[in-house]
C-alpha cells in the first residue's frame, strides 16, 4: 500500500509542469492543445518542463473540454480470415496509420462483418470516435452512406450510393482500359476477364474499362467471369473460362490475387505464359511479383490512398474545407506476363 502511494504521488500533474516551467497553469494548458496565443520561447520552456517530468496529459479532460474523442475508426466490411489475407487492407492500414502519427488521433479497427450491423452503427454514433473511415464497402452497405450526415466518414472508393459522399479513388476505368490495351497492342485477339464482384464499385469499373478497350478495337466483350477478388476465385473463373471450349490468348485479372489463382489453373492445362495467354492483372502487390512469370500489372497506390484518406477525415472533423472526390493515379507495370 505504501508503495501505491509513492507511485500515485508521483504521477506528474499539470500544475507541476507549470512550476518548473514557471508559468501558469493556464499556459501549461494552452500549450498542451497547440495554442498558437503562447510566445515560442514559452511554448519551448513547457515543452521541456513536460520532457523533464515525462508528463502525460489526461486525454479523457482535454475530450471533455474539446468534445473529441481523438479517436478515429477504421470500419472493414468483410470477414477476418479475408481482412488479413487481402495485401489491399494492410496497405490501407500503413497509410492512414502513417498519416495519424503525427496527429493526436489513434486508429480503432472494426471488422463489421464479424458483429451485427446495428453494433457498430451504435458505436460509431455513441461518441466512441470522432470520425470514421470505410473501406471495402458493398452496394448492401447502405448505411455507411447514411451516416456520413451524422459523422464525418471517408470512404476507400467510390461507395455506389450517397452522392454527397467524400471518398479517396483511383480511375479503375482508365487503369483496366490500359490493362487491357496493352493486351491488344501485343496482337491478342481472344482476351478474356476475371472481373470482381459486381456489387462492389472496383468490380464494376475495372470491367466496365476492359469492355470499353474491346468495344473500340472491334473485339467481343463476351469472355467475363466473376470472382471475388481472391486466388481460389480466380482460378475457378479461370476454369470456368477454359471450360467454354473457345480461344483465349488474353486475360485480365481485376485484381493481382485472381490472376494469381489464374495461373495454377492456366498451367494445369499447359498453357504458357505469356506464350499461349498473356496476362495482365490490377494492384500491383505481392501477388503480381513473386508468381512467375512476374506479373505485368496496374499499380494501384494504396498506402497513399490511406494516407489520404486520413487526411481527409482529420480536415473534416476540423471542419475545413475539403474536397469531396480525390483521384489518385495508376500506372501500368510492365513485367513478363505480358
Amino acid at each position: 500500500m505504501k508503495t501505491d502511494a509513492v507511485q500515485a504521488r508521483s504521477v506528474p500533474t499539470l500544475e507541476m509542469v507549470a512550476a518548473l516551467a514557471g508559468v501558469s497553469r493556464a499556459t501549461v494548458s494552452r500549450v498542451v492543445n497547440d495554442s498558437p496565443k503562447v510566445k515560442p520561447d514559452v511554448a519551448k520552456a513547457v515543452n521541456e518542463a513536460i520532457t523533464t517530468l515525462n508528463y502525460v496529459p489526461n486525454r479523457a479532460a482535454r475530450s471533455l473540454a474539446s468534445r473529441r474523442t481523438q479517436s478515429v475508426a477504421l470500419v472493414v466490411p468483410e470477414s477476418t480470415s479475408k481482412v488479413f489475407a487481402d495485401p489491399f487492407f494492410a496497405s490501407v492500414v500503413q497509410g492512414i496509420a502513417m498519416y495519424l502519427a503525427d496527429t493526436d488521433y489513434t486508429l480503432n479497427m472494426i471488422i463489421s462483418s464479424e458483429s451485427k450491423p446495428e453494433k457498430t452503427r451504435r458505436y460509431l454514433l455513441g461518441g466512441n470516435v470522432d470520425g470514421a473511415l470505410v473501406v471495402s464497402h458493398h452496394s448492401s452497405d447502405h448505411s455507411w452512406s447514411r451516416l456520413s450526415e451524422s459523422l464525418p466518414i471517408v470512404f476507400a472508393g467510390r461507395p455506389l450510393t450517397g452522392g454527397d459522399s467524400y471518398y479517396v479513388d483511383v480511375d479503375n476505368e482508365a487503369g483496366a482500359e490500359g490493362a487491357t490495351e496493352r493486351l491488344i497492342a501485343g496482337g491478342r485477339r481472344n482476351i478474356a476477364t476475371i472481373a470482381g464482384p459486381q456489387d462492389m464499385p472496383p468490380g464494376i469499373d475495372r470491367l466496365t474499362g476492359w469492355r470499353r478497350a474491346l468495344r473500340r478495337a472491334g473485339q467481343g466483350d463476351s469472355l467475363v467471369e466473376i470472382g471475388d477478388f481472391t486466388p481460389a476465385s480466380g482460378g475457378a473463373a479461370m476454369r470456368r473460362l477454359l471450360e467454354r471450349g473457345v480461344p483465349i490468348d488474353g486475360l485480365f485479372a481485376a485484381n493481382d490475387q485472381m490472376a494469381a489463382g489464374a495461373y495454377s489453373v492456366l498451367n494445369e492445362h499447359g498453357l504458357r505464359i505469356p506464350h499461349d495467354v498473356a496476362v495482365v492483372g490490377f494492384d500491383d502487390d505481392y501477388f503480381g511479383a513473386t508468381v512467375a512469370p512476374a506479373l505485368t500489372t496496374v499499380h494501384h497506390p494504396v498506402v497513399e490512398m490511406g494516407s489520404k484518406m486520413a487526411e481527409l477525415l482529420v480536415g473534416l472533423i476540423a471542419g475545413k474545407p475539403t474536397e469531396r472526390v480525390t483521384r489518385l493515379p495508376t500506372s501500368l507495370v510492365i513485367r513478363n506476363s505480358a
